[in-house]
């Protein structure tokens, strides 16, 4: 994968290219970033920069005197025409060299890849290895997938996937064998919340590993790593995606018309996996179903209720999470709209109408109120909460909340 294939990100690759040609890589790096933002693709597009052989020379002349390590130990003497990283200074990998071709199939044999898994049947004891067919195929398809998607695409169903003891042990053995053809040795780790204590095994290759060894580490929830692996790895810190270039990216990728694409942008919030699903549905009709909601909730009464619950209902757990991050999508919008006034307020005309009603039903602090009660429906429809019961509960809810007001009764 090379660094142009990665959405956005500008100033994260400007800093991992000058980390390699200034020849100052920890040995061992924490990418870490939300769920979306392209950690992964980034890591692995990292990972092919160091052993692509047009950027780092040291296996296309390995019969030239040694050059300076990626590492940051002291340089061996040398001629300086033939020091690595420096005849060339590439912003990308070339794509074209064997150690290219071979990362383009994640099948470099100096790079390992470790991820969470699942037994396939009682009493195994799995390995990333072991699932490396799959895994090629994951990333191919859904490169920014998170670990529900992985491990739902495996088939773990309800099992919970883990970073085994096991799988410690094969990351010692591969580590401390020679590399093949890089001169480097390489291990992505992706989700390292999914390695228990078990993780303490490697604290000693963290600390103290082989030479031209380096250790990525992928993670989206810093609190969930053990402490004692945190403390011995440098953060690289991933930011959320601009709407900008998610917009750009659905364009260009998905082949979406312009207006379409920002309006999805702007309510993934940074989050290219969220963008693609939204886009799934983007002929959904949203704001007609959410007008006949508040309109059943303030002016038609129980009987539009009950009929729009059932509606509803009907929608599937993907589509009504999309129907409710687009109901606080337009209340952010609505406080931003209040905030900011409407010039400044980047939108289609559409909602920026629909954001001004909302604002006219619906005070600041209603409003907090409402996104805090969609947040949980939220959560609660991503564990199969009955869906017939949550969007009562939720339309009764958010009666009291605007009643508050005693705002117009039409949206």
């Amino acid at each position: 994968m090379l660094f142009k294939n990665v959405i956005g990100q500008a100033d994260v690759k400007a800093h991992l290219v000058n980390m390699v040609q200034q020849d100052r890589i920890s040995h061992a790096l924490l990418f870490l970033g939300k769920e979306g933002c392209g950690a992964l693709p980034l890591a692995i597009a990292f990972a092919q920069y160091i052993v692509c052989e047009k950027v780092n020379r040291k296996t296309a002349n390995a019969a030239a005197p040694a050059g300076p390590s990626l590492f940051g130990e002291e340089p061996a003497p040398s001629d300086s025409s033939h020091s690595p990283l420096t005849t060339h200074h590439l912003l990308d990998s070339c794509g074209e060299c064997p150690s290219c071709q071979k990362m383009v199939q994640l099948m470099h044999p100096d790079i390992h890849f470790s991820y969470p898994v699942i037994p396939r049947k009682s009493g195994d004891k799995p390995l990333s290895s072991d699932y490396i067919s799959e895994w090629r195929e994951f990333i191919a398809k859904y490169p920014y997938g998170n670990s529900y998607d992985w491990l739902q695409f495996i088939g773990a169903e309800n099992k919970q996937g883990n970073i085994t003891a096991y799988e410690c042990n094969e990351i010692i053995r591969k580590l401390s064998l020679k590399s093949f053809e890089s001169g480097f040795k390489i291990l992505v780790m992706w989700m390292p919340e999914y390695l228990g204590n078990e993780g303490n095994k490697l604290l000693k290759l963290i600390e103290e590993p082989p030479p031209d060894t380096l250790f990525i580490l992928v993670a989206e929830n810093e609190s969930l790593i053990l402490q004692t692996i945190l403390s011995r790895t440098q953060l690289v810190k991933i930011p959320a995606l601009t709407h900008q270039d998610i917009s750009a990216a659905l364009v260009e990728k998905a082949k979406m018309a312009q207006d379409p694409a920002m309006q999805i942008a702007l309510i993934a919030e940074g989050n290219y996996r969220e963008a693609l699903q939204l886009m799934q549905h983007a002929d959904e009709d949203w704001q007609s179903l959410l007008r006949e909601w508040l309109n059943a909730i303030l002016k038609n009464g129980p009987i539009a209720q009950v009929k729009w619950v059932e509606e509803v209902s009907k929608l599937g757990r993907e589509k009504q999470k999309q129907f409710l991050r687009y109901f606080t999508h337009l209340l952010e919008q609505a406080i931003r709209l209040n905030a900011m006034g409407p010039a400044n307020l980047h939108l289609p005309e559409k909602e920026k109408d629909f954001a001004a009603r909302l604002n006219k039903i619906a005070a600041f602090l209603q409003q907090q109120a409402i996104i805090e009660e969609l947040d949980k429906a939220t959560y609660y429809i991503e564990r199969n909460a009955n869906p017939k019961m949550l969007f009562h509960a939720l339309t009764i809810k958010l009666y009291h909340i605007i009643a508050n007001k005693q705002a117009p009764a039409v949206i």
